[in-house]
Parts: C-alpha cells; sequence; structure tokens
C-alpha cells in the first residue's frame, strides 16, 4: 500500500474517531465527573485520537522524506519546520501527546478538569487543523 493511501486511510480513522468522541461526550464538567463510564470511554478516545495523530505524523515524515524523529514528540516539530504546520498548532499536539501519555500511564493523578477542558475546548479544533495541513499538501 502506497504511504499517501495510508495517510488518506489514517485521516479517516481519525476523523471517525472525532465523531465517535462527540457523539458520547458529557454536555457539562459535572456530568463528566460523575459519569465514569463516559469519563473513562472520552478518555480512550482522546488516547486513540492522539496516538493516531502520531502515526500519521510518521507517515507525513516518510513521505516527505524528513528527518526521522528520534522521539514522538519530535514529530511535531519536525513537521512544524518543514512548514506543514504551524509552529502553534506543533506546540498544541505536543500537549496532546504529554495528557496522553499521562492518561495512557497514570503518570500522577489525572485532573478531570483540564481532561475535560482539553477534549471539549480544543481538542477537535486542534485536529482538524492537523487535518486540514495535511490535505493542503498532498
Amino acid at each position: 500500500m502506497k504511504v499517501e493511501n495510508k495517510i488518506s486511510d489514517k485521516i479517516i480513522e481519525i476523523e471517525r474517531y472525532l465523531e465517535e468522541l462527540y457523539e458520547i461526550f458529557p454536555i457539562s464538567f459535572e456530568e463528566y465527573k460523575i459519569d465514569f463510564k463516559s469519563k473513562a470511554v472520552s478518555e480512550r478516545y482522546f488516547e486513540r485520537i492522539i496516538e493516531a495523530v502520531v502515526d500519521l505524523t510518521f507517515l507525513m515524515i516518510k513521505e516527505k522524506e524528513l528527518k526521522q524523529p528520534e522521539y514522538e514528540k519530535e514529530s511535531f516539530d519536525i513537521l512544524a519546520r518543514a512548514e506543514i504546520i504551524s509552529e502553534t498548532l506543533s506546540s498544541r499536539l505536543q500537549y496532546a501527546k504529554g495528557m496522553r501519555n499521562i492518561l495512557a500511564h497514570e503518570y500522577g493523578k489525572v485532573d478531570d478538569q483540564v481532561v475535560f477542558n482539553s477534549i471539549n475546548e480544543e481538542l477537535k479544533e486542534d485536529i482538524l487543523n492537523f487535518i486540514k495541513s495535511i490535505n493542503a499538501i498532498l
């Protein structure tokens, strides 16, 4: 399978995860806090979305024959240096990757308010901007 086809498939996967997340995501923080099932599913979707975004960065790096990153977060910097995404978006996605690691590996206590706000206010816009940036150069 060509890298370009893998990129398209990965974008479709990310868009599907976003759609599914926002279908089940609680409307309020109060609901998020008390509905442990919705909270757990939302956190898992957050993890899956960020994992798929990282996969997509590596596919883009391969497609554009850019320097291979030494660690996953660096992949966003590489795309920013290649002017595929903005520096601001790179920073925001690195932050999301760090939060994903906290959720996945339970480093320290997870702050429900921070996770809720990230999903409610930032995630969708950042991911859609990322996909838009990728599509613009394909």
